[in-house]
């Protein structure tokens, strides 16, 4: 199966318009509405991609890929930045239709504060590295801003919807990294793996995923404003 990774993309775009047939509780809107948060995730992450591909923090098995690269990412980790990032914002919108209460939002702030706290600890020991070390401080940045400076309160459901997200997660990277189509240079991460996948990589989902969540609500409210 050469071609696993497009395959790969392709479930992960499914994943939204599979959740947009529960006509009960989901919307072609709700689908609409995470096009451009997805891109936009795309284009910023994707930049990480390059980097770590120029230092050799990820190499790609060609075998498995269709040969067409840009700034030496093959054009299947570009859709999969756009397809992961575009399958979890509708895990996230569907969770928060199918879910509306937000009774939990109140211990968000401590969790985001563990969270915090912890990587603030791991990168004090792996700021050398450089997957580690851009990965944390990435989603630092986001939950600092987010809980700190951002008006909009969501982190509740967005922790939510990376527990949920994390069961596509594990099914394209466990493929991924054990096929293998992607490998990692162990200099530059923690050398701590889950199923061979890098430890690192949950986080940077989580990055991923935070951004978007982000956008969604920021337009979401900018919208509801016009509105009034």
């Amino acid at each position: 199966m050469t071609h696993i990774f497009l395959y790969l993309n392709l479930f992960l775009f499914l994943i939204p318009i599979a959740l947009a047939a529960d006509k009960k509780v989901f919307e072609i809107e709700n689908i609409r509405s995470i096009v451009v948060p997805a891109f936009i995730v795309t284009v910023i992450y994707s930049e990480t991609g390059v980097f770590f591909a120029g230092l050799k923090v990820w190499q790609f098995n060609l075998a498995y890929l269709i040969d067409v690269t840009y700034r030496q990412l093959p054009l299947e980790m570009y859709l999969f930045y756009f397809t992961s990032s575009f399958a979890a914002l509708g895990i996230y919108n569907y969770l928060n239709v199918k879910f509306p209460k937000n009774d939990l939002q109140k211990y968000s702030l401590s969790l985001s504060n563990l969270l915090l706290g912890v990587i603030v600890a791991i990168l004090f020991f792996a700021y050398t590295k450089w997957y580690t070390a851009t990965t944390f401080t990435l989603l630092f940045l986001l939950i600092l801003y987010i809980e700190y400076k951002n008006q909009l309160r969501f982190m509740y459901k967005f922790y939510r919807a990376f527990l949920v997200c994390l069961i596509p997660f594990y099914i394209s990277f466990g493929i991924l990294c054990n096929v293998p189509i992607i490998s990692y240079k162990a200099s530059e991460t923690i050398d701590v793996n889950l199923f061979n996948i890098p430890f690192e990589n949950h986080f940077y989902m989580m990055g991923m995923l935070l951004l978007g969540v982000f956008l969604i609500e920021v337009f979401k409210s900018r919208h509801a404003n016009r509105l009034h």
